[in-house]
């Protein structure tokens, strides 16, 4: 879009994906994060580095406020649940 002034492409992205683009780029960092929990690959730090945090610490706090729970929390959670859900053939 040539000619869109950022403040106006913000105000249209708000409007046809219902957040701002700072919020839309978290959520997806957040659901980078989350998948590479559950994959159980590398630390906190690592996971935080891969989905685009600068650091465990704001990944940490993402998580806390998006989530509810830690980063450490939500990967012993999802094991724990992961273990409960297999199939066991008879």
């Amino acid at each position: 879009m040539s000619g869109v002034s950022a403040r106006h492409l913000g105000r249209l992205f708000r409007t046809e994906i219902g957040m701002t683009p700072g919020q839309y780029v978290e959520s997806i960092r957040v659901e980078a994060a989350q998948a590479l929990l559950e994959r159980g690959s590398g630390t906190v730090e690592e996971v935080a580095q891969q989905a685009g945090f600068g650091s465990s610490e704001s990944l940490r706090r993402v998580f806390q406020h998006t989530l509810g729970v830690t980063p450490t929390v939500y990967r012993a959670r999802f094991r724990s649940t992961a273990g409960s859900r297999r199939i066991t053939r008879a």
